[in-house]
């Protein structure tokens, strides 16, 4: 019986140690599909709208709106909210503009990513972008104030408690690291050649 389970688990090693390439192929195949649906919703104004906390808190990304921090408080709509007023405001503040360059430039970049699959070099590119990007959506864990549990009296705020928002910015920490090993596996490729 012990023998029969060692035969099978040997079995199972083998199996799984063969997965290298699907597996990496696999997270190219899960960027493409995240940065392609993501970038995708940036030309949707709830989208645009939604971001603006973190781009007009970002000392790399602010230049981009017409207007200051914390100014754009004064201008939150809740998602699918329609409000004339509020919206004037955005399309003053490049709010939408600025979406809709981000959302090409990331459909951009899971693309490169996913044809890493066929060509490494495209893919070193793309996975350098995703790494630069993923960089830059965790450093508003430090500039963006909306991404921990605001104080509104129940004692349970701030750090370490994420908010929605900073929930959506964690996740990044696996994009990163998945980008990380499709670079180094497009690296590997290239100085075989």
């Amino acid at each position: 019986m012990m023998t029969r389970l060692n035969t099978l688990f040997d079995q199972f090693l083998n199996v799984a140690a063969s997965a290298r390439k699907l597996g990496i192929n696999l997270i190219r195949i899960a960027i493409l599909i995240i940065f392609v649906w993501i970038g995708g919703l940036k030309f949707w104004n709830y989208e645009a709208e939604g971001i603006v906390p973190f781009v007009a808190n970002s000392p790399f990304m602010s230049f981009f709106y017409t207007n200051a921090a914390p100014e754009y408080k004064d201008y939150k709509l809740k998602e699918g909210e329609k409000d004339e007023v509020k919206q004037e405001w955005h399309r003053g503040n490049n709010t939408y503009g600025f979406s809709k360059g981000l959302g090409i430039l990331i459909m951009s970049i899971g693309i490169l990513v996913f044809l890493g699959m066929f060509f490494p070099k495209v893919g070193l590119i793309g996975a350098l972008l995703a790494i630069v990007m993923t960089l830059g959506t965790l450093s508003f864990l430090v500039t963006t104030p909306e991404v921990w549990v605001p104080d509104l009296g129940s004692g349970e705020h701030g750090f370490p408690l994420l908010s929605g928002a900073g929930r959506l910015v964690i996740k990044d920490t696996a994009i990163l690291a998945g980008a990380i090993v499709v670079l180094s596996e497009s690296a590997q490729r290239i100085l075989k050649k």
